[in-house]
């Protein structure tokens, strides 16, 4: 059996080799030449990362990944196992030929291997994407045959481990389809068909920093031609305040729905109003990071307008903080803090319009470093000293004093994570604020909590929330308000 698909490959190769195909002499063996190391990957998931958003980057990641295992088992199991001889060159015309063939095993293919598993670990996260790519990958591994380096017996055993090496990568790093959020409380909202009803506040002033500022109305006209857009942030424009008001009123008229278009500050505002009024909200993810439509599993325009149109919601929990029995209460969806991240924070977007959101983010680390001290609060009735507070609505996932995503927006709990004063505390601080990933460590004590207070806050204390930051002092509360926030969301399938 084993001679007979050896003569099948041997016989196959040849007549690949010996026909002309048009087209094919130009472009193939630059193709193949430009996969060497994995490169034309590498350069299209740098672009990808570059230029698109956060899905893009995601599939990049994903597919440099998959590409690395499938590199990985190429060269340390799937040579080192079978000792095969390249093809002998004699039925390949010369202009054909790659000027400088591998002398390595010719089983199995990596370049083939590297090409599938690339593509495939993109269409794992959007298979459009994997589609588009599916074409550049096939005519990789065909390269090989084209030029003579590969039999084809040598490109369908790389294609198999390529696919593998992207099956085992989502077993290890599942995807966002695979961990859909859990089956939330699902919420009454009524379905809007092409946004009709619908009442969008749009901040001019939110997402990118530098270059013209998007046409925010023609972007919700886009996935939702009837809805309502009021503009706010801008010049000639209302300030956010008064625009989500009037825009909740004209929503009780028309009895829809309050959507936003904004970062994470521009839609604790208008939670804040929908909450008060009693009214569902789309969130449109126009904002720099956009946190809780992240969360949520909105990342596109798009998401949102189907779920605004289906009628599909649910509801999530807020947290509430206030100063006193006789202040106002206010909300965050994301997170909450204080100590030296709200500095950060202020000192950060003060310099991010100059120098780009990261490298400001590198500076004000170090500038917090070199002149914050440590604060002194009771924590529910305990005196520290502490160099950050962090509470999130519902439980992030991750380890450290400022974890990024959730999976659950209804959990009922305060993720509270204290960073204590303490012997290096101020360096593992800096090194948390430039890596955005740190580890627990002796100064960190976190605890899942309905409730938080905070007292003695001196005069003037930042506190950070939702990325706005504002000064309080005395004594302040944090609870929960369960399934408080009703918000469209598409629904998992059943």
């Amino acid at each position: 059996m084993r001679t007979l698909l050896t003569t099948l490959d041997r016989r196959l190769f040849d007549r690949i080799a010996s026909r002309e195909w048009p087209g094919a002499q130009r472009t193939l063996p630059r193709l193949s030449r430009s996969a060497n190391h994995g490169l034309l990957w590498f350069g299209i998931a740098a672009g990808a990362a570059a230029l698109g958003g956060r899905p893009a980057r995601r599939a990049a990641l994903r597919g440099v990944a998959s590409l690395a295992a499938a590199s990985a088992t190429v060269n340390t199991l799937g040579k080192r196992s079978v000792r095969r001889r390249r093809p002998l060159l004699d039925p390949v015309p010369v202009i054909r030929q790659l000027s400088r063939p591998p002398i390595t095993s010719s089983f199995p293919s990596g370049h083939t291997a590297s090409a599938v598993a690339f593509a495939t670990g993109v269409a794992f996260e959007n298979k459009w994407w994997g589609l588009a790519l599916a074409p550049v990958a096939a005519s990789v591994a065909f390269s090989r045959v084209y030029t003579g380096v590969h039999y084809p017996g040598d490109v369908l055993a790389g294609a198999a481990l390529g696919a593998g090496a992207a099956f085992a990568v989502r077993g290890l790093a599942p995807t966002r389809a695979q961990l859909a959020p859990p089956a939330r409380p699902r919420a009454a909202a009524p379905a809007l068909p092409g946004g009709r009803g619908l009442v969008v506040v749009a901040n001019h002033g939110s997402g990118q920093r530098t270059g013209p500022r998007p046409d925010r109305a023609q972007e919700v006209h886009g996935v939702l031609p009837d809805a309502e857009v009021v503009m706010c942030g801008g010049p000639d424009t209302q300030p956010l305040g008064e625009a989500l008001a009037e825009a909740a009123e004209r929503v009780r008229q028309l009895g829809g729905a309050l959507g936003v278009l904004g970062g994470d500050g521009t839609v604790n505002a208008a939670a804040t109003v929908a909450v008060r009024h009693g009214l569902p909200l789309a969130v449109l993810p126009g904002g720099t990071h956009n946190h809780f439509a992240y969360d949520l599993g909105i990342e596109t325009y798009a998401e949102a307008a189907r779920a605004v149109e289906s009628g599909e919601a649910v509801a999530v929990d807020l947290a509430r903080f206030r100063a006193g029995p006789h202040r106002e209460a206010r909300y965050f969806l994301n997170t909450f803090s204080i100590g030296a991240y709200p500095e950060l924070v202020r000192i950060r977007e003060e310099w991010a319009g100059r120098i780009g959101a990261w490298p400001a983010g590198v500076l004000a680390a170090w500038e917090v470093l070199r002149t914050a001290e440590p604060l002194t609060v009771h924590i529910n009735g305990r005196r520290r000293a502490v160099w950050l507070v962090f509470a999130g609505n519902c439980q992030y996932r991750g380890l450290g004093l400022a974890p990024v995503r959730r999976h659950d927006l209804a959990d009922g709990v305060l993720d509270v994570r204290v960073v204590h004063g303490g012997r290096l505390a101020r360096t593992r601080l800096l090194a948390a604020a430039l890596t955005g990933t740190p580890r627990s460590s002796p100064v960190l004590r976190e605890a899942r909590l309905r409730s938080l207070r905070i007292d003695d806050l001196p005069d003037g204390t930042d506190v950070a929330f939702d990325g706005e930051v504002a000064a309080f002092q005395g004594g302040l509360t944090l609870k929960k308000e369960n399934e408080a926030l009703t918000v469209y969301r598409l629904l998992p399938e059943s």
